[in-house]
């Protein structure tokens, strides 16, 4: 995983871990309500990180698909094209042989 193209969504994570922090400053005499609000954000984060690099992926992959599709398509366009030529190759040949017999 390279943590440059996520270190925004990291830094994210920690100021909202903070702020939780923060915002139950009041509780600190139950600290498991403190220690378990921290626990819930981190998780949170946690799965929208997850969330980030499986849609990463997924666009990767999509990606790659578009490529390999491209590259397909125009291979079939060119089998189809050498196809066409040799059909009508085949049929002026045809024609000629036809003509030919015709005017004997």
């Amino acid at each position: 995983m390279e943590l440059k193209k996520y270190w925004i969504d990291i830094v994210l994570v920690v100021v909202m871990v903070i702020s939780t922090l923060v915002l139950i400053l009041r509780f600190w005499q139950d600290l498991t309500i403190a220690i378990s609000a921290a626990l819930m954000m981190l998780a949170i984060g946690g799965l929208f990180l997850s969330l980030q690099i499986k849609m990463r992926r997924l666009e990767e992959s999509v990606i790659a698909r578009e490529r390999m599709l491209r590259t397909n398509l125009e291979e079939i366009s060119t089998r189809m094209v050498d196809k066409y030529d040799m059909a009508i190759s085949h049929l002026d040949e045809l024609v000629a042989e036809l003509s030919k017999r015709a005017y004997k």
